[in-house]
């Protein structure tokens, strides 16, 4: 063991004492049951969607129990730091209604006394708990270079032994001081690593908050807790920052993906050296992707959909994918109207073990059932907002064009038992109603143009042509087809498939034909809303204009 003055010597001579921190971050005053839980994103790549999800469970399971949720961003490895990825935070956790309770990113300002909240400016209140256990002897300083570490491993791998740093294999684990103070004298690099008690083969046990007790194998491995003296700021591990920061922040429950169960015997053995209370765990399943006959890990490589920002570009509307996710934590809340499953708490004993399936077909649904229930206004504002981040041309049209932007979107949604569902996300708005603004419309003008089916383009250009001239704008919707049917029987087209059918070399087409003309003439499309009610919206000039536009 090292005597005290070698072991202060090796950290910073204004350090605080573990009593002081203890006492500038005292336990919480809150009512019995209630959780503290945390969210601790890295900011070494894009917010995932399962970071997503699993925010959203910790402050449903903070906020129902009146606890608190806490951001803290674990920076700690800053090699791989990602330029903007706070800005990404803020956007991800204020767009999907995660902002904490405590945090200094996605806030107005910083909130919380148990702060700093980024990692990287808790460095000296790690290097006092490294400094304290190696006072206590259950943590050293490791001169090992990466040359002998790999010595080491493949001496173990020939041996047939678990590779690792333990006992023999853990050179600096007792060595005197003469030689630590050796070391230093020499100006070798160090880190600071944990004396694991756990033996190689020994078991460990835990209850888990969602899968009851779980077992494995113990931690025997003397962990690198503080890298090395190298970075200009000594900064901890995962490991350690963990142990130390939800401690401190007063986090009794961790909400984490079973990736880290194997780490548990180490958080709890690092908890039980420091003298620290436990925290619960509970461990998500991760979100899934089915690919063929199979399930693997929802990527963020390979799949798109990982990215919270794939949900934000697409614009899918907020409720619908916190419904979606809910119902992904507790199926229940999947059958159960979107009002509801947004206001009941979740609840742990309903996760499954099974990692969730991510379906963006089965969110696009939701979505499009979600946005089908909306007043026209609401719609608007939806399709505003988004537009006004990811497509600035439909704000111009939108904003010159408010009163024909309510009612294209009320066309079969207002008054009908099943409205339509154009919509499943914000971002279909151009594709679904572009067609009724001339500044979003391209005009049909080759008569030859495929979606007018087969049709002979001179005959396709005649047909338009005398709608132009003939049309008639008022009237009920029965009254103004007619003139459709009319249309259809001056020049020969079939009235119905069954009279076609009997000799369909008689005819240039049926009756549907002849309506495709006007349709695709009116809406680019030879599928669209209501013809009737789409003319209401757009008006008899604007009708005739596209009309003569297919006549040349």
């Amino acid at each position: 063991m090292l005597d005290r003055a070698l072991v202060d010597g090796l950290f910073p001579a204004d350090l605080p004492e573990p009593a002081e921190l203890e006492e500038r971050y005292p336990p919480r005053a809150l009512a019995d049951g209630a959780l503290v839980t945390r969210f601790g994103p890295s900011p070494t790549g894009f917010v995932h969607i399962g970071g997503l999800y699993t925010a959203m469970v910790s402050r449903d399971l903070a906020h129902s129990t009146d606890g608190v949720y806490v951001l803290r961003i674990e920076d700690t490895d800053q090699s791989r730091e990602v330029e903007g990825a706070d800005a990404q935070f803020t956007r991800a956790f204020d767009a999907f209604d995660l902002v904490p309770d405590e945090g200094d990113t996605a806030l107005p300002a910083p909130r919380g006394e148990y702060g700093p909240y980024h990692q990287s400016q808790r460095a000296a209140i790690y290097q006092t708990y490294v400094r304290e256990l190696m006072r206590q002897g259950t943590a050293y300083p490791d001169f090992a270079t990466k040359e002998e570490l790999a010595q080491i491993s493949d001496a173990q791998r020939t041996l047939k032994l678990p590779t690792g740093y333990y006992g023999r294999w853990a050179p600096w684990r007792d060595a005197s001081p003469e030689d630590v103070r050796a070391a230093l004298d020499a100006g070798k690099p160090w880190v600071a690593r944990f004396r694991s008690e756990g033996k190689v083969g020994e078991r460990f046990a835990f209850t888990d908050r969602l899968r009851g007790r779980v077992e494995m194998e113990d931690n025997h491995n003397d962990v690198v807790i503080l890298k090395t003296s190298e970075s200009p700021v000594r900064l901890p591990t995962y490991h350690f920052a963990h142990a130390v920061d939800d401690h401190l922040m007063r986090t009794n429950l961790v909400v984490r993906t079973e990736e880290w169960l194997s780490s548990v015997p180490t958080h709890r053995q690092l908890f039980a050296a420091l003298g620290f209370e436990p925290v619960d765990y509970a461990h998500l399943a991760p979100l899934m992707k089915q690919e063929g006959g199979s399930k693997r890990k929802l990527s963020k490589r390979k799949d798109a959909e990982a990215a919270v920002d794939y949900y934000l570009e697409a614009g899918f509307p907020v409720p619908a994918v916190q419904y979606y996710l809910r119902g992904l934590a507790n199926p229940r809340l999947a059958e159960v109207p979107l009002a509801e499953a947004l206001a009941t708490p979740l609840r742990l004993d309903e996760f499954g073990l099974a990692g969730p399936l991510v379906d963006t077909v089965k969110l696009s649904d939701i979505s499009a059932d979600h946005i089908a229930t909306l007043p026209g206004p609401e719609v608007l504002a939806g399709v505003r907002a988004w537009a006004a981040e990811y497509d600035p041309e439909v704000v111009k049209v939108l904003d010159a064009n408010p009163e024909l932007a309510l009612a294209a979107i009320d066309v079969e949604r207002v008054g009908v038992e099943n409205p339509r569902k154009d919509l499943a996300k914000w971002s279909d708005f151009r594709e679904a109603y572009g067609f009724f603004f001339p500044e979003l419309f391209t005009d049909v003008t080759d008569p030859g143009d495929e979606r007018f089916g087969e049709l002979d383009a001179s005959l396709v250009r005649t047909v338009a042509a005398d709608l132009a001239d003939t049309y008639t704008h008022e009237g009920d919707q029965p009254t103004w087809f007619q003139q459709i049917r009319d249309l259809a029987t001056r020049h020969g087209f079939a009235p119905n498939p069954k009279t076609y059918k009997k000799d369909p070399d008689a005819y240039p087409g049926m009756l549907r034909d002849a309506a495709n003309v006007a349709r695709v003439a009116i809406t680019g499309a030879q599928r669209s809303p209501d013809l009737y009610e789409v003319t209401r919206a757009l008006g008899a000039d604007e009708v005739v204009r596209r009309l003569r536009a297919v006549t040349g």
